[in-house]
C-alpha cells in the first residue's frame, strides 16, 4: 500500500504532540512546523544505518534547535532505530531515553547534546570540517572512504545566539560544502512574533559568510523541499542554507503560527481537532503498519553499510597501514609506543630541569607528543604566540587549502570551543584550543557541553593569574579557575613545572571520560625536585612534594601552580625557625578527591589541622582541604595593572607573607 509524504509527516506531528501531552511539558510547535523538511530528508536523502548508529561513514543530522526533541526521538522511532514506543510515551521521565532536549549517549541516533540554541550549529561545523580533514588525510584515487553530509536543522533562535556568527563565518570561510543547515524561519519564538526583536536579512548574511543560499522555500510542500536538498547538494564549494518557510504548529486549527504551541501541550481538545484537521484518526501512540513500512529504513542502511564496507575492504587490502591507521584513530585508542614516548620526554625533564612559563612547558611537550599522534588537532583563538599551541611541524590549516592539523579560529573562543566538540564527537580527533584563561567565560558553555558529553577536548588556557601583569584586572582571571572546577566530569589542571605540566597533557590525552583544562602561567616558575613517587603521585591530582626536614610535619601547606615555588621558599624560612612543614602540590583537584581515603590520608593526615592553602584565585574550594581552621591565601578582590612582581608583593604573595599567616595558625 502506498503512503503518501502527508501521512508519513503526519506521524511525526501525531507522536509529538501525543507525547509532550503524555508528559504535561514540551515543545510541540518546532516538530509538527518541520515535519514535512525532516520527512523528504530522511526519506529521500540521508544516508544511516539504524541497526549501526555508529557507522563511520554516515551522514551526520544535528538538531540544534533542540528543544523540539519530540521530532528527532519520532524520526529515530519510525527509521527503526532501538526507540521503541514506550521510550516515546516516557518522553521527559527518570530513566529515559527521551529526555527533555537530545543528549548524547542516551539515544542511539543522537549525534550530540542540543538545547543550548546554536551549539548544534556549531557542533554540525565542527563535524563537516572533522569530514574534511579526514576525507583530506585517507581518502586515495578511487577509494572514498570518506564521504558523506552533514545536516542540521536550526531555528530563529540558533540564529540570534552570537555563537552561530562565530561558526559559520568559518564555515563559509573553509568552504565545507557538504554541510547543508534548515532554518525553521517561522517568525516566532518564546515571547511571540519576532518583528520587534529580529529583523536580520538572515540570507543576505549567509551570503556574506560565503554560504550558498536557497531563498524563500515553502517548508510544507515536500517537491519545493526536495529540489532545495537537491540544488544545495549539487554546491561543491560552500556551505548551503536552506531557509524554510513553515508554520509552528502545523495542523494545529487554532495555535498553528502562535508563540502558544511553541513551548507548552496543544491540549486534549486541540489534539482531537489537529487529528480531525490532518487527516490523522489514529489513537494517541498509535502508527499503522503501512506508515511504519514507509518509514523503515533498516534495509536500505544495511546495503548502504554493506557496500561501503565492501569498498573498505578494498581500501583495506590497497592501503593496509592507512586503514589501521584510521581504525585505530575511530576506536579512540592511543598508539602502541604512547607509553614510551610520555616517559622518554619526562626522563629528559628529569635532567634539563628547565626554569621556564608553563605555557612555554606545554608548547613543548606537545611538540614531543604531536609526532606520535596524529588525531591532534590544535588550535587557537588568535593567541597562538602566547599559548604556545603552534608547534613546529604543524600543518596549519589556511584556506583554500582544507587540510592539516592547526587551526586559527580568530577571535572566536566560544566558536572554537563549539566546534572542537563536534570534531571530539566525530571521532578520530583529539583536539585541543587555546585561549587566556580570562576568556573560557566567553567559551564557558560549550566548555560545560564537553564536560556534559564527556569529550575528550583539551582546553589551553594561559596567563592564569594575577601574574598576567599590566593588562590589568580585565585579563587577570581570579575566579575562573575555581568555576571550572565546579563543572562536574571536567579535570582542571594548574602545574607547577614543566613535569607537572607534561604529566597533565599524558593524563588529559589518557583521560577518555571528559575534557580538560590546563591552566598555565606567563611567567616562568622553578623546576621542582621529582622521584618515581613524586612523578605517581602527580597523576593522583596530589601529591606530597617536599616533606618536612624532619618527617614529622607540624603543619602542612598546598599549593598550585606559581604558588607551589611559594610554599617551598615559605617551607624552608619556617624550618629556620624551627617550625617544619609538609610541602603538598595539588595540580588537579578533581582527581586527589577520587583518591581512595588512605591515599588522601596519606597526604593530608586528620591529625595534622595546622594547614593553609595558597593560590593567586579565589579561597572559598581551598576550605575542603584546610577546615575552617585553616588558612587560605587568595584573591578574592580583582587585581590591578603592575608588573607581575610588584602585584605578587602588594596581593602578600611572598614568603614572609606566608610565613607570618601559617604563624598565626593555633597547632592541635
Amino acid at each position: 500500500m502506498t503512503v503518501s509524504r502527508t501521512d508519513l509527516a503526519n506521524a511525526i506531528r501525531a507522536l509529538s504532540m501525543d507525547a509532550v501531552q503524555a508528559a504535561k511539558s514540551g515543545h510541540p510547535g518546532m516538530p509538527m512546523g518541520m515535519a514535512d523538511i525532516a520527512e523528504v530528508l530522511w526519506n529521500d536523502f540521508l544516508v544511516h544505518n539504524p541497526k549501526d548508529p555508529n557507522w563511520l561513514n554516515r551522514d551526520r543530522f544535528m538538531l540544534s534547535n533542540g528543544h523540539g526533541s519530540m521530532l528527532q526521538y519520532s524520526l529515530l522511532h519510525l527509521a527503526g532505530y532501538d526507540l521503541p514506543m514506550e521510550e516515546l510515551k516516557r518522553f521527559r521521565q527518570w530513566g529515559s531515553r527521551t529526555p527533555g532536549h537530545p543528549e548524547y549517549g542516551y539515544t542511539p541516533g543522537v549525534e550530540t547534546t542540543t538545547g543550548p540554541l546554536g551549539q548544534g550549529l556549531a557542533n554540525g561545523v565542527g563535524m563537516a570540517l572533522a569530514e574534511r580533514l579526514l576525507s583530506a588525510e585517507f581518502n586515495r584515487p578511487g577509494h572514498d572512504i570518506i564521504d558523506h553530509y552533514t545536516y542540521v536543522f536550526l531555528g530563529d533562535g540558533c540564529l540570534m545566539e552570537g555563537v552561530s556568527h562565530e561558526v559559520c563565518s568559518l564555515a563559509g570561510t573553509w568552504k565545507l560544502g557538504k554541510l547543508i543547515c534548515f532554518y525553521d524561519d517561522n517568525g516566532i519564538s518564546i515571547d511571540g512574533h519576532l518583528e520587534p526583536w529580529f529583523t536580520d536579512d538572515t540570507p543576505k548574511r549567509f551570503e556574506a559568510y560565503q554560504w550558498h543560499v536557497v531563498r524563500d522555500v515553502d517548508g510544507h510542500n515536500p517537491d519545493a523541499i526536495k529540489a532545495a536538498i537537491e540544488e544545495a547538494r549539487s554546491v561543491k564549494d560552500k556551505p548551503s542554507m536552506i531557509v524554510c518557510k513553515t508554520i509552528i504548529g502545523h495542523g494545529s486549527p487554532n495555535l498553528a503560527g502562535t508563540h502558544d504551541c511553541h513551548g507548552a501541550p496543544l491540549g486534549e481538545n486541540e489534539i482531537c481537532l489537529t487529528r480531525d484537521n490532518l487527516g490523522w484518526p489514529h489513537e494517541a501512540f498509535t502508527v499503522p503498519e503501512e506508515v511504519y513500512a514507509g518509514w523503515d529504513a533498516r534495509e536500505k542502511g544495511q546495503r548502504a553499510q554493506a557496500a561501503w564496507n565492501e569498498r573498505f575492504q578494498a581500501y583495506k587490502a590497497a592501503y593496509p597501514q592507512d586503514a589501521a591507521a584510521l581504525e585505530r584513530r575511530m576506536s579512540g585508542e592511543l598508539p602502541a609506543n604512547w607509553a614510551e614516548t610520555v616517559k622518554g620526554y619526562i626522563d629528559g625533564l628529569l635532567q634539563e630541569k628547565p626554569n621556564i612559563a608553563t605555557r612555554v612547558a606545554s608548547g613543548k611537550a606537545i611538540a614531543a607528543l604531536a609526532p606520535v599522534l596524529p588525531e591532534f588537532v590544535g588550535g587557537s583563538a588568535d593567541l597562538s604566540p602566547s599559548n604556545n599551541t603552534l608547534w613546529k611541524g604543524a600543518r596549519e590549516l589556511v584556506a583554500p587549502v582544507i587540510s592539516g592539523n592547526y587551526i586559527h579560529y580568530g577571535v572566536r573562543e566560544f566558536g572554537m570551543s563549539a566546534i572542537m566538540n563536534g570534531m571530539a564527537l566525530y571521532g578520530g580527533f583529539l583536539p585541543f584550543g587555546g585561549t587566556f584563561l580570562i576568556f573560557s567565560d566567553y567559551a564557558r558553555n560549550a566548555v560545560r557541553m564537553s564536560a556534559l558529553m564527556h569529550q575528550r577536548v583539551i582546553y589551553v588556557f594561559t596567563h592564569d593569574s594575577i601574574g598576567l601583569g599590566e593588562d590589568g584586572p580585565t585579563h587577570q582571571p581570579i575566579e575562573q579557575v575555581n568555576s571550572l572546577r565546579l563543572i562536574p566530569n571536567m579535570r582542571v589542571w594548574r602545574p607547577c613545572d614543566a613535569v607537572e605540566t607534561a604529566v597533565a597533557w599524558a593524563m588529559s590525552v589518557e583521560n577518555s571520560e571528559g575534557p580538560a583544562v590546563l591552566a598555565l602561567t606567563r611567567q616562568n616558575l622553578p623546576a621542582q625536585n621529582h622521584t618515581d613517587e613524586t612523578l605517581a603521585g602527580i597523576r593522583k591530582g596530589g601529591y606530597v612534594l617536599s616533606e618536612a626536614a624532619n618527617g614529622q610535619p607540624q603543619g602542612i601547606l598546598i599549593a598550585t601552580g606559581s604558588e607551589v615555588a611559594l610554599a617551598m621558599g615559605a617551607q624552608a624560612r619556617l624550618a629556620e625557625q624551627g617550625v617544619h612543614v609538609r610541602v603538598v602540590s595539588m595540580p588537579c583537584v578533581e582527581l586527589f578527591d577520587k583518591q581512595d581515603a588512605a591515599y588522601k590520608e596519606s597526604v593530608l593526615p586528620a591529625g595534622i589541622t595546622r594547614r593553609m592553602a595558597i593560590e593567586a584565585g579565589t579561597t572559598g574550594l581551598w576550605y575542603k582541604y584546610v577546615g575552617l581552621q585553616g588558612a587560605v591565601l587568595g584573591m578574592d578582590r580583582f587585581g590591578e595593572s603592575a608588573p607581575a612582581g610588584v602585584l605578587f608583593e602588594k596581593f602578600g604573595f611572598t614568603v614572609d607573607n606566608v610565613v607570618s599567616i601559617f604563624q598565626g595558625l593555633q597547632a592541635k
